[in-house]
C-alpha cells in the first residue's frame, strides 16, 4: 500500500497542517508585547479558533472552554497545534482536539504529562467526547481541578 497519505510514507496532510499552525503560533507568541497582553491575545486567539469550528466540534469546544476556565482559572487559554489548549506556567496541561482536526469520529480532551492525574502505574491521559452532557461537564471539571492540583 503506497498512497501519498499513507502513514508509512510520513505525516498526513492534517498532521503537516497542525505542525504549520504550531510554528505560526510560536512566531505570533514571540512577537507579542508584555505578559498581560500576551495572555489576553492568546485567549482571543483561542476563542477565534473555536468560532472557526463546525457543528458539534464548536458546541463541545465552547462548553469545554467554559468548564475549564470556571474549574481551573489558573490555566491560561492558548493554542497548541491549532487546537484550544490550557497552560499553567507556560506548559500545556490539557487540550481539546476537534474531531475534524484529524478526521476522527470523535473529539478528544487530552492531558499532558504536566497534568496531575497520576493514579497507580496506569491512568487515562485522553478522553473521547461525543457530547457534553451535565455528567460529562462534572467529570471534566473534576479532572481539570485534579490536573492542576
Amino acid at each position: 500500500m503506497s498512497t501519498e497519505n499513507s502513514n508509512c510514507k510520513g505525516f498526513t496532510a492534517e498532521e503537516r497542517a497542525a505542525m504549520k499552525e504550531h510554528a505560526q503560533e510560536q512566531k505570533k507568541a514571540a512577537r507579542r508585547g508584555p505578559r498581560a497582553d500576551k495572555a489576553a491575545e492568546a485567549g482571543q486567539d483561542l476563542l477565534a479558533k473555536i468560532a472557526e469550528l463546525q457543528d458539534s466540534d464548536q458546541i463541545m469546544a465552547e462548553r469545554v472552554h467554559a468548564i475549564i476556565t470556571a474549574s481551573a482559572p489558573a490555566l491560561a487559554p492558548t493554542l497548541w497545534y491549532g487546537m484550544p489548549a490550557y497552560a499553567l506556567d507556560g506548559k500545556i496541561v490539557c487540550h481539546f482536539q476537534p474531531a475534524a482536526k484529524f478526521k476522527t469520529r470523535y473529539a478528544t480532551l487530552g492531558f499532558s504529562d504536566q497534568a496531575k492525574l497520576d493514579e497507580g502505574e496506569m491512568w487515562p491521559a485522553a478522553f473521547a467526547l461525543t457530547e457534553v452532557t451535565a455528567e460529562v461537564e462534572a467529570r471534566i471539571g473534576a479532572l481539570v481541578k485534579q490536573a492542576v492540583g
